[in-house]
């Protein structure tokens, strides 16, 4: 089963019920949660966003899979006093390993979205297809399952984007267009469509864009998951809906706030924009 397509609770839509206030919580070790948020936000404007980082124990990709699991769950645990209709795991090797638990635990209660690299619609678009993604997805079984069931009859390149995602967390914009450079000079002559394969690299979308060529289309699965939410939690989008914001930011368990260094990037700028002058919520 797609791991974005899975049954659970839907709640009934009441948009006028006084005092009612929707949120849905977003898990990740680090930054690559922003660009899902940011897509909610501009779907359901009036949701209220609970953000979920692991900075003391990122990157998860070196990580064990028990290991992934157990702070995931943390992760996700620590969400539930701000009481959300929905938690998205915005990282890929989180969902591979996390999301079945996640779903034993929280579902149906608490419907939990996950994350899966955009390959099924790039092979329907047509190949050659890349897939730009850390070394240890690359060489995973993960995703050579994707491709055997999204994209087995379509020419698919696995390209590792080595150092892309550490570059970005670090908002380091000279790693970041070296990592970019690298993988874009390992990607295939030919490829017509590129899937971003890890969580962060849509932050730097249109950087990644000027390197390989507007000739290649880049596919990226924030909007989807988004959507998948809404339908999950019984909403329909609403990009006029009166604006909510960021309630809560956690850091490792704990309780924190948005840094200015997401304005590095413009789902952050966004999200920043979004929170201001908005009570934010403490657990």
């Amino acid at each position: 089963m797609d791991p974005l397509d899975a049954p659970g609770r839907v709640a009934e839509e009441n948009p006028d019920a006084p005092g009612s206030t929707r949120r849905v919580a977003f898990v990740d070790s680090g930054l690559g949660l922003l660009g899902y948020a940011d897509a909610l936000h501009a779907l359901r404007p009036d949701l209220g966003l609970v953000l979920a980082l692991d900075p003391d124990n990122m990157p998860y990709g070196p990580r064990t899979p028990e290991d992934v699991q157990r702070l995931i769950l943390a992760s996700a645990r620590a969400t539930l006093p701000f009481e959300p209709d929905a938690i998205v795991v915005a990282c890929n090797t989180a969902s591979v390993h996390g999301l079945e638990a996640l779903r034993a635990e929280l579902e149906p209660d608490v419907p939990v979205i996950g994350t899966v690299p955009a390959i099924r619609p790039a092979a329907v678009a047509g190949g050659p297809v890349a897939v730009w993604a850390t070394a240890a997805t690359t060489s995973s079984a993960y995703l050579r399952g994707l491709v055997d069931a999204f994209a087995s009859d379509v020419e698919t390149h696995a390209v590792a984007a080595l150092g892309l995602a550490e570059a970005i967390e670090a908002g380091d914009d000279a790693a970041i267009d070296d990592s970019i450079a690298y993988a874009a000079e390992h990607t295939p002559a030919g490829v017509r469509s590129l899937v971003l394969g890890c969580t962060h690299y849509g932050l730097v979308a249109e950087r990644i864009v000027a390197a390989v060529g507007e000739d290649v289309t880049v596919f990226d699965s924030p909007v989807a998951v988004a959507r998948q939410t809404l339908r999950r939690i019984g909403l329909s989008p609403d990009a006029a809906a009166p604006e909510g914001g960021v309630d809560g930011v956690l850091l490792s368990g704990r309780t924190g706030s948005l840094p200015e260094s997401w304005r590095a990037y413009p789902a952050g700028e966004r999200l920043l924009r979004a929170a201001a002058g908005r009570h934010t919520l403490s657990t």
